[in-house]
């Protein structure tokens, strides 16, 4: 890389802790160690121009679980562990909006809503009659009712005539929050690499040494891996790469949708910005593809998105869609995120299943609190 001197004594030399990856959770972990160790040397290495994974490319749902999620989960853990999930999310949230101001999020809480095809009548039902149920779990959190049922107001079609809503659920500006918190990181004399990839992190005891792009040697007291979906080269943790990909239209007029809104237990979800439609999911229409770290859109996802689009969301409204993008998520066999010591030196906080804007700011915080 030819590094000269003074690039290697600011940047690269005498690093405390080193964290992989710009995100919400790296950001976050960086800010974290910056209070418990004011006179540290921090530096973040992230591989793209932009962070790689999803924290610049999601939705920005400011979202703790659609109702049907919530039921899927109790069916594999018990309720503990599910409240103790939504309690993270729900603290995570109330984080970032803390860390970074509802201003710098854009936040909106125009509420949550969830549809169910036609098709879906009993499953709806089924989800009707837990109501209550969920409800009463979440009470302690919350200390109000969270969901309850509301009429399609929103024209839309091939759907249950009623949609389950929640009115705690929000929108943010994913840009301008990763905007703040760069900000944030910069005054708080955090070093931020771009275009910088780290490969082959070894634990040597006294320091942890890593390869920068391919070829030169690094060296740090810590390191903290917060990559979510690109986590594999570097752990061996039940976490896995899920491509997210995203579509959003051109300006309409009038456009009289206002919230955010999932379908099919979250595998599909879109919202209102800037009198857009901003719509993604799809993974589930091929797993297998979907489990990649390469950045792409494929013809299968993109054109079912469109014709959801057409016979569901906007079925008398003429479109356009003006971009399409994906993002890399990490998920795995649970919901429930990885946060641990890998070895002595070498810590992980991923595996955030899909809620990064929810727990990423939770998760660095936890992260940075694994070491004194």
């Amino acid at each position: 890389m030819n590094f000269s001197y003074w690039e290697q004594k600011t940047w690269l030399s005498n690093i405390d802790f080193a964290i992989v990856g710009s995100g919400i959770t790296g950001l976050s972990c960086a800010l974290q160690l910056r209070k418990k160790h004011p006179k540290s040397k921090i530096v973040i290495f992230e591989k793209g121009m932009l962070p790689s994974g999803a924290s610049t490319k999601n939705a920005g749902f400011a979202c703790f679980g659609s109702l049907s999620e919530i039921l899927e989960d109790l069916e594999n853990q018990n309720e503990a562990e599910v409240l103790s999930l939504i309690e993270q999310r729900v603290l995570g949230l109330h984080l970032l909006r803390k860390n970074i101001g509802d201003n710098n999020l854009k936040y909106k809480e125009y509420g949550g809503y969830e549809l169910f095809y036609e098709r879906e009548k009993d499953f709806f039902d089924n989800c009707i009659h837990e109501i209550p149920y969920v409800n009463r779990l979440l009470q302690p959190i919350f200390k109000k009712d969270v969901f309850s049922l509301k009429q399609n107001g929103f024209r839309f079609e091939n759907i249950q005539p009623k949609l389950i809503f929640n009115a705690l659920e929000g929108q943010i500006d994913t840009g301008s929050m990763m905007r703040s918190l760069i900000k944030k990181a910069s005054e708080e004399n955090i070093l931020i690499l771009n275009n910088a990839e780290i490969s082959e992190v070894i634990d040597a005891g006294n320091n942890v040494f890593f390869k920068l792009n391919s070829s030169e040697e690094i060296a740090a007291k810590n390191v903290f891996i917060a990559t979510n979906g690109f986590a594999r080269q570097f752990i061996k943790e039940d976490v896995k790469p899920a491509r997210a990909q995203v579509l959003i239209t051109k300006p309409i007029e009038k456009l009289n949708i206002k919230g955010t809104f999932h379908i099919d237990k979250g595998f599909y979800y879109f919202r209102n910005i800037d009198d857009r439609i901003l719509f993604g999911g799809g993974r589930n229409l091929d797993f297998e593809t979907e489990e990649t770290t390469t950045i792409a859109i494929t013809e299968t996802v993109q054109n079912k998105l469109e014709e959801i689009l057409r016979t569901v969301i906007l079925p008398k409204t003429p479109f356009d869609i003006d971009q399409r993008w994906s993002g890399i998520m990490g998920v795995g066999g649970t919901r429930n995120p990885i946060v641990k010591n890998i070895s002595n030196n070498v810590y992980c906080g991923v595996r955030l299943g899909g809620m990064g804007i929810a727990i990423g700011s939770s998760i660095g915080t936890q992260l940075a609190n694994l070491i004194e």
